[in-house]
């Protein structure tokens, strides 16, 4: 029986390091060419669970604790509502808002006897970053029960049905992929028969 020689030991373990070594070389490259893609498509997926969150908020707004009306204001760029996002039984203000790329969502709980939605934000959080809507693409587009779209610059608040939401997410605006667009939308359901 013959054994291996010191320089065979030497060649496969020197083959070994250059096999490995190319390896984890290749990995390291796909890593770093494709790190702007991996934040692409977390941002995208963190953006499109948001607005399916925020849909669902949309979809549910009902009348206000103190009885205002389910929609207390609605912009290119923003919506106010109510809704029980908690499930509590009572509705909480929410708005919905871009600023500075952002997209944002804070809730308000009703205090007090009677019920009045003046206090400070229970929760602020982030439904989507790197929004890059312009003025020509509104995040908030307005129908109503026909349909019909309602005007973008103050829209009849008692008319609006239901919500469209678009939103253009570009990571860097100065890199491929290009800007990828979501839509939604979100018939209020509480206000269907009405």
């Amino acid at each position: 029986m013959r054994g291996v020689t010191l320089v065979e030991m030497i060649v496969v373990v020197a083959l070994t390091v250059v096999v490995a070594g190319s390896l984890l070389s290749m990995i390291t490259t796909f890593y770093r060419s494709n790190a702007f893609v991996f934040e692409a498509v977390s941002s995208v997926d963190s953006a499109r669970r948001g607005l399916a969150t925020a849909l669902h908020n949309i979809r549910e707004a009902s009348y206000a604790d103190d009885g205002a009306y389910p929609i207390e204001s609605a912009a290119t760029s923003s919506v106010t509502f109510y809704s029980d996002i908690d499930t509590d039984g009572g509705a909480e203000r929410v708005r919905i808002y871009l600023l500075s790329g952002t997209l944002y969502r804070t809730v308000v709980n009703a205090a007090g006897n009677p019920p009045s939605y003046t206090g400070q934000p229970i929760s602020t959080s982030t439904i989507a970053a790197y929004v890059r809507n312009s003025t020509s693409t509104p995040l908030f587009t307005y129908y109503d029960s026909s349909g019909a779209p309602l005007a973008t610059t103050s829209p009849d608040i008692a008319a609006i049905a239901s919500v469209r939401t678009t939103i253009m997410v570009d990571l860097n605006p100065n890199r491929l992929p290009n800007i990828l667009t979501l839509t939604g939308a979100a018939t209020l359901r509480n206000l269907r028969n009405q």
